[in-house]
């Protein structure tokens, strides 16, 4: 079971990861396949979004300078099925501490549910 469940974290990190990369913010295609159909986003502004206003948003939010950072990234699997995210990011914008939801589906894992909370440095 160990191994399952350690193939299960490595598997979210990887496209928690992949989500924060300029190639796949810039694919819509990608973003939508990494994003679960029922996904839901709290943002930084308190806003709540769906996958596809996600999708839009990425395609202009990407820092395609390269400041963005992340720190402290840890997961947890929380039952069978779900892995939890959290994580420090900053950039020129500021800094967030972010926590995700991810479950499996027959297609993969996919990201259920994101938060971003605005915070003082990293």
């Amino acid at each position: 079971m160990y191994d399952v469940d350690e193939q299960a974290v490595r598997a979210v990190l990887e496209g928690e990861l992949r989500l924060l990369g300029v190639p796949v913010r810039a694919s819509a295609e990608t973003v939508g396949e990494l994003l679960d159909a029922e996904f839901v986003e709290f943002d930084t502004s308190g806003k709540r979004c769906d996958q596809a206003s996600v999708v839009a948003a990425y395609r202009g939010a990407v820092p395609l300078d390269g400041t963005l950072t992340v720190s402290d990234m840890a997961a947890a699997l929380l039952a069978p099925g779900l892995v939890h995210v959290t994580y420090r990011s900053g950039s020129n914008d500021g800094c967030a501490l972010r926590s995700s939801l991810w479950r499996r589906t027959p297609a993969g894992w996919r990201r259920y549910f994101h938060q971003g909370t605005l915070s003082e440095g990293t």
